[in-house]
């Protein structure tokens, strides 16, 4: 794989659950790695949800093949968000994993 096509810098995100002063479950996002990728918007369409207008952007995210990336992951690129919703290893070559990721709106992060 070429590193030229890999040109975003992103963060990968998994959810940790610790427990706070008063013995509370609390879930944080922490990092799981920086690295290069390709960020490709492949969909977008509007649906309306509980009444308002609501965009849904899909995304596919390319990156050197790993094994640590998995479903409900989030990719963060500058200030968007996005959940991984499907993970797709390139095992013939496993040269690259792409991920179906859909962008988060303000609310859901």
């Amino acid at each position: 794989m070429r590193a030229g096509l890999l040109n975003r810098r992103v963060v990968l995100l998994t959810r940790e659950v610790q427990r706070d002063a008063a013995n509370e479950l609390i879930g944080e996002w922490g990092q799981v790695a920086v690295t290069r990728a390709s960020i490709r918007n492949t969909s977008g369409m509007s649906a309306i949800k509980a009444g308002a207008e609501l965009a849904i952007v899909k995304a596919s995210v390319r990156l050197r093949f790993r094994r640590d990336v998995t479903a409900g992951m989030r990719v963060q690129h500058g200030s968007d968000y996005y959940v991984v919703e499907a993970v797709l290893p390139d095992e013939m070559r496993r040269e690259h994993v792409d991920l179906v990721c859909r962008l988060l709106s303000p609310k859901e992060v």
